[in-house]
């Protein structure tokens, strides 16, 4: 038996009693179940009831009107809801005018054919009998869907010819749930179309969802076969820490050059491989993703924002000139490089959600409170995404899950609210939570890392002898209460969940890792430098040739220098890695064959 939910403004419900008899001919058929409830926005206890419902769904009936519109429950929290699962499961969505209402301007509703099929309101346009017409034929069109099985999908859409140029393998995993960013959402869906736009970068400190708003809008792009481009290529920095690190775009140049087609991406200097990579990325239309650039952005103030890296630095303001597709930057600050072009570029703050998306988090997320408590509560936090996820995580675990037990989390006088108060306030609590068991140790060991890390490397840390205070939970622990562990912080959120494109290494959010690293750093030195010590070990060994010959083949060699140097190895970090291997004595190697520059000078 298939299950119909009704969705209404309330303020309409005598509509919904107009349609309710003609669905009920086919329940006393048996060939449907008919729910609708009275209680939306009355409480607290009613939310997982209606989710549930949704859930199990296998059609929605939307009676539209302009109260139906302006609900903040309805966009919020249903629509998205029902459109996740129209696009992921095909879910049959019919939408009713029974009010005149400006329904055109909304973009979901575009995608789908309105009953009446004219577009005329059900409520001015047609008498009491043409209404029950109109009831009856949405009636027989569920009727057809139940017992054919079939879906109604969008309106038909041209066929793409299939795009088989794309890589964007190197984004960082994100959670699912977006919330409140379909303004942000459109604002991409237009910038791409109008063919005005040649940059977007999405601003905000860490946290805020920048990497799963990009995410979900690929997703979207994908199942429309990426709408035109013929190349899509992505990249992320954002796996570095939240400080300022001294690193280099080398690699992405190098490999971007090759993807591209350049005939040999070593040659030339920084500024001859930048305005190189630019025209081949204009030769057709591409939508290029770089994701977490403030890594390679200065932060001095006489060059807020500027781009280090100058091969990069090059690329961004070329493409910022002159486009055929779109660039797409996250990043935490405002990129100099585009500022002066105004018209073909844009700079969007996404610092905070609104209180109405907080409060949606939190109740997908199992949190109970009344809709005041939960939007209280988002605002208390700073209105931050990631705090707000993690808080609902945290909650999760306290009998009740009610929002009144947020207020157990302390406040941190002494961070800043810029430098992510607010979430360092829930990741303090997990720790707190957490002990000094594995999972606060496995987090530590995160905290030495500024990217993805590699379980190999993590197994090099924690192989024994113990490490007094930071392994020493974790050496002797079965496979089993390993995997266990590594879990228990997936649920919770502090550790990623498991990339299909990179199996092997475990991940989290850069605020949970410096976090993490910091605490390791100021209550046990020692612990701190011998675990960087057997990365540096680890890292040394990795290559394969003694002489790596490409700039892939050679990045362990750079991360060995960086963790030697912080476990106070300079001169054997200077001498056997740096001089023997990255230069090759007086060969100059990385600069001279590889062409990588900017690797040279961050080793340096």
């Amino acid at each position: 038996m298939k299950k119909i939910f009704i969705s209404y403004s309330h303020m309409d419900e005598e509509w919904k009693d107009k349609l309710r008899p003609h669905l009920k001919v086919l329940e006393q058929l048996g060939e449907i179940v008919i729910w609708d409830d009275r209680k939306i926005g009355a409480g607290a206890e009613w939310y997982d009831e209606i989710k549930d419902e949704m859930k199990d769904a296998d059609a929605a009936v939307c009676l539209i009107s302009h109260n139906y519109l302006a609900s903040d429950f309805v966009n919020k929290e249903e629509i998205p809801y029902l459109l996740e699962r129209r696009e992921n499961e095909g879910m049959a969505l019919i939408p009713i005018l029974i009010h005149p209402c400006l329904w055109k301007a909304v973009p979901w509703l575009k995608a789908l054919q309105m009953y009446p099929r004219d577009g005329k309101s059900v409520s001015v346009d047609f008498p009491g009998d043409q209404a029950n017409t109109i009831f009856t034929d949405v009636t027989a069109e569920i009727h057809e869907l139940v017992t054919k099985k079939v879906t109604r999908s969008a309106v038909p859409k041209p066929k793409l010819k299939r795009l088989d140029k794309i890589d964007i393998n190197r984004l960082p995993v994100t959670g699912q749930e977006l919330f409140g960013r379909k303004e942000e959402l459109q604002l991409l869906d237009e910038a791409w179309e109008s063919g005005d736009t040649n940059v977007v970068s999405l601003v905000a400190w860490g946290g805020v969802g920048k990497s799963t708003l990009i995410n979900k809008w690929l997703e979207y792009m994908d199942k429309e076969n990426y709408r035109g481009a013929k190349k899509v290529f992505a990249w992320s920095f954002y796996s570095q820490g939240t400080n300022e690190q001294v690193i280099s775009a080398d690699q992405f140049i190098n490999e971007a050059l090759k993807w591209f087609g350049d005939k040999d991406p070593t040659k030339g200097s920084a500024w001859d491989k930048g305005e190189r990579l630019a025209r081949l990325i204009r030769e057709q239309k591409t939508l290029l993703v770089l994701d977490g650039l403030e890594p390679l952005q200065s932060t001095h103030d006489f060059e807020e924002g500027k781009i280090k890296d100058p091969a990069l630095s090059i690329l961004v303001m070329r493409l910022a000139k002159e486009n055929s597709g779109l660039c797409v930057i996250t990043t935490r600050e405002n990129v100099a490089e585009i500022e002066k072009y105004e018209t073909t570029s844009k700079q969007i703050d996404l610092e905070q959600i609104s209180p109405q998306a907080g409060r949606a988090l939190l109740r997908v997320g199992g949190v109970k409170g009344t809709d005041a408590e939960l939007e209280a509560a988002t605002k208390n936090f700073g209105n931050h995404a990631l705090a707000i996820n993690l808080l609902a995580a945290y909650l999760r675990d306290i009998p009740g899950h009610h929002i009144s037990d947020a207020k157990q989390i302390k406040d941190l006088k002494k961070v800043l609210v810029k430098k992510s108060k607010h979430p360092r306030r829930v990741i303090a609590a997990f720790e707190k939570r957490f002990g000094k068991g594995p999972e606060q140790q496995l987090l530590n060991i995160l905290g030495l890392f500024d990217r993805p890390a590699p379980l190999a490397g993590i197994e090099s840390v924690k192989a024994s002898p113990a490490i007094t205070g930071l392994t020493d939970q974790l050496v002797d622990l079965t496979e089993a209460k390993w995997l266990n562990t590594i879990e228990n912080l997936r649920n919770v959120k502090l550790i990623a969940p498991q990339s299909k494109h990179n199996k092997y290494t475990l991940d989290c959010h850069p605020l949970v890792r410096e976090h993490f690293g910091e605490q390791l750093l100021q209550s046990n030195k020692a612990a701190w430098r011998e675990a960087h010590s057997r990365l540096y070990d680890y890292y040394k060994n990795l290559p394969e040739k003694e002489y790596p010959d490409t700039l892939a083949e050679m990045e362990p060699l750079f991360a060995a220098v960086a963790h030697g140097c912080i476990a106070g190895k300079y001169e054997e970090s200077f001498v056997e890695i740096f001089l023997k291997k990255i230069l090759r004595g007086g060969e100059y190697y990385v600069i001279h064959k590889i062409g990588a520059f900017g690797s040279y000078l961050a080793t340096i």
